[in-house]
C-alpha cells in the first residue's frame, strides 16, 4: 500500500439520526484505534508453562479522538449538544485505502483552548458505545 494522505482521514458525524453524515469540520489531527480485552485461560496443563488466551473472548472497543481549529458551526454545535444531551449518535470513520468503520460513539470528552495570539482549538475524545461495522474499499 502505498503512503497516504493524513488529511484523508475522516471522521463524520450523523447530523440528524437520519444517517446525514458531515465531515466534523476544522480538524487537523485525527486518530482511531481498535481494542479487545483478552481472556487468559492458562492453566498448569499449558504447553511449556506459556501462557494461553481463549480466541473470540473479551470485550471490543474502539476509541476516536481529533483536534483540530473551529470552522464550521454546525458540526461544533452538534458536538456540544451530543455531550451535553448525552446522546450516542452514530460516527464514521474514512480510513483511505481501508474502508469505512461506522457505529454508535459517546463523546467522552471535549477540550477547548486558546491563547490571546493565536486560534481557537478543542480536541474531542470518543469511545464506541456498540457494535460496529467495517465496510472495505
Amino acid at each position: 500500500m502505498a503512503a497516504q494522505n493524513g488529511k484523508d482521514l475522516l471522521i463524520k458525524l450523523d447530523m440528524t439520526g437520519a444517517g446525514q453524515f458531515e465531515t466534523i469540520a476544522g480538524l487537523r489531527a485525527t486518530r482511531i484505534s481498535f481494542n479487545t480485552e483478552s481472556v487468559d485461560v492458562t492453566s498448569l496443563e499449558s504447553s511449556g508453562g506459556w501462557r494461553e488466551l481463549l480466541g473470540g473472548a473479551g470485550v471490543k472497543s474502539a476509541s476516536i479522538s481529533g483536534s483540530g481549529v473551529f470552522k464550521d458551526e454546525n458540526t461544533d454545535e452538534r458536538a456540544r449538544q451530543i455531550f451535553f444531551d448525552g446522546e450516542v449518535p452514530h460516527f464514521q470513520v474514512i480510513i483511505p485505502d481501508f474502508g469505512t468503520v461506522e457505529g454508535a460513539f459517546q463523546l467522552t470528552s471535549i477540550e477547548y483552548a486558546g491563547s490571546h495570539n493565536g486560534e481557537a482549538t478543542y480536541e474531542l475524545s470518543m469511545s464506541s458505545a456498540g457494535e460496529l461495522t467495517f465496510t472495505a474499499v
